[in-house]
């Protein structure tokens, strides 16, 4: 069993496209130990944030991308992603196009 991890205060940088859902602000502070707890206080202060963010089930929408720091949760341990100290927690839609 994993040890669990103190909170600590990281700043969620937020893309332009979601800077509608919380007053236009670039970047929040959030106190969590893991993504799953960043985004829960996103939840708690921001539920339409959140729902731009995560599905009805909590899991992040298949057309966001979340980085802790420059590497995608996706290929960490998603939701159950540490963060901790000096981490930036970067939130962003899909890009596509041509």
């Amino acid at each position: 069993m994993p040890m669990a991890r103190a909170s600590t205060t990281i700043p969620v940088h937020l893309s332009s496209i979601l800077r509608d859902y919380c007053g236009g602000a670039s970047q929040m502070p959030v106190t969590a130990g893991s993504v799953r707890e960043a985004l829960a206080q996103i939840e708690r202060e921001n539920p339409g944030l959140h729902r731009a963010i995560c599905d009805e089930t909590g899991a992040v929408r298949r057309h966001i991308n979340v980085f802790v720091n420059s590497d995608a949760i996706r290929d960490l341990d998603g939701l159950d992603t540490p963060i901790g100290p000096g981490d930036v927690l970067t939130i962003l839609p899909a890009v596509s196009g041509g």
